[in-house]
């Protein structure tokens, strides 16, 4: 194993939503910025990714950053404990360094930080939970930097919102065939899965039916597979009896085409911004990728069928841990589901950034009738999705967040360590 440099960039996220619009976007400015291992194999910094635990991981995070190239070092989030306790046991680790919190619990950074001797750097979208143990704070806007003591004010900056970004970075260079595309997002994790799979197919039937010019788009998310999906819309998932779609068969250029004849064009590529970004309408989850969506101007319904409580255990925290808990997993997933439903506020993403209901939420016993029917009403109508469309682009503010955060980590590091910068 070729010895790291002196100095070591350490990445620190979570989920999969986390990598694809905060890391991502991250390490490839960096790496415009100055010369970085992998990249440059003899450089004198090192970019790696290290991922903690967490509720809305699904375990597989570190495969999906791997296939980018990025990072010359990443730590899966079930190693993280190990890493904190013996870090030799994962091979050498820079002099000095910058470890920087882009998604989890802030605290593991803290910690992390103070293991390695390394500085420590925040994104904080919301809040910074520990501005005493951070060197620098970048807020994601005067929200997040107002709730800082006075004390700690001068070492936050406000660089804005990561998302912000997004819409820029997704050009059009690889423009979808013509057509008015549907994007399908039914989740990555099994739980969402198994509602979301059969749900999705069967209102693309009905939907297909009310527009026969439509076109359907399944990404394929990097903490799944097609086997999966394909398994979820089966007999071996209870929930898809339920529904008529029926079982997909896969045809060649990565098609799936339902027992109607739906063609459902499969999307393997991680991230697929610029193909979502070309999309009229997506049908979707809550989760991250309603905030990704947003920050793609795309509009969207968000969809949560509470027929199916017994298998909503993909909450966010402490309730999805519970609800996860084995042998009372049934009945604590089925409370805390409808606790969170009964007293639920708004659960997009852009939703709660705004305050308001810029994107639809249907929550409840809704069927995929009735969602194909209120999207064929939305794509007849241009204008209103337009209007949806500007909402969510005007809610992310400027692009130039990922710039702005990465000449911070690069006034974190050490001036005699730090290389000549390259031109942006």
């Amino acid at each position: 194993m070729t010895p790291l440099p002196p100095v070591s960039i350490v990445l620190v996220s979570n989920g999969p939503g986390e990598l694809s619009t905060w890391v991502r976007p991250l390490a490839l400015r960096l790496q415009r910025l100055m010369p970085l291992r992998p990249a440059v194999p003899d450089a004198d910094v090192s970019l790696q990714l290290v991922l903690v635990p967490c509720p809305n991981g699904t375990g597989q995070e570190h495969r999906a950053a791997a296939a980018w190239g990025l990072f010359e070092r990443i730590v899966p989030a079930r190693s993280f404990w190990s890493l904190l306790l013996r870090p030799q046991r994962f091979g050498p680790w820079g002099r000095q360094g910058v470890v920087v919190f882009l998604g989890g619990d802030q605290f593991w950074t803290v910690l992390l930080s103070a293991r390695l001797g390394y500085r420590h750097l925040t994104y904080a979208e919301w809040v910074a939970r520990w501005p005493r143990w951070n060197d620098r704070i970048a807020a994601m806007g005067p929200l997040a930097a107002g709730r800082l003591a006075p004390r700690w004010a001068e070492r936050c900056t406000v660089v804005g919102d990561l998302m912000a970004d997004l819409s820029e970075m997704a050009r059009n260079d690889a423009p979808l065939p013509e057509g008015e595309w549907v994007a399908l997002l039914p989740g990555s994790k099994r739980a969402k899965l198994r509602v979301g799979m059969p749900f999705l197919l069967e209102t693309a039937d009905h939907l297909a039916a009310l527009r026969p010019g439509c076109r359907f788009l399944l990404p394929v998310a990097p903490t799944t597979s097609v086997e999966e999906l394909l398994a979820q819309a089966g007999s071996d998932n209870p929930i898809a009896r339920t529904y008529r779609a029926g079982v997909p068969r896969m045809l060649a250029g990565d098609l799936l085409e339902t027992p109607a004849g739906t063609r459902i064009q499969l999307a393997r590529e991680n991230p697929l911004h610029s193909a979502l970004s070309q999309c009229a309408l997506a049908l979707t989850t809550v989760g991250a990728n309603t905030a990704e969506l947003a920050a793609l101007g795309v509009p969207m319904l968000v969809l949560v069928p509470t027929q199916h409580l017994h298998v909503m255990q993909a909450w966010d925290g402490l309730a999805g841990l519970v609800g996860r808990l084995p042998l009372l997993r049934w009945f604590f997933g089925v409370l805390l589901t409808l606790w969170r439903l009964r007293h639920r506020g708004l659960l997009a993403s852009p939703n709660i950034a705004a305050g308001r209901l810029l994107v639809p939420e249907r929550v409840g016993a809704i069927t995929p009738e009735s969602i194909a029917t209120e999207a064929a009403d939305w794509l007849a109508a241009p204008e209103r999705l337009e209007g949806m469309r500007a909402d969510l682009r005007s809610l992310r503010g400027q692009p130039g967040a990922v710039a702005r955060l990465a000449t911070l980590v690069q006034e974190l590091l050490p001036p005699d360590q730090m290389p000549p910068g390259r031109s942006a």
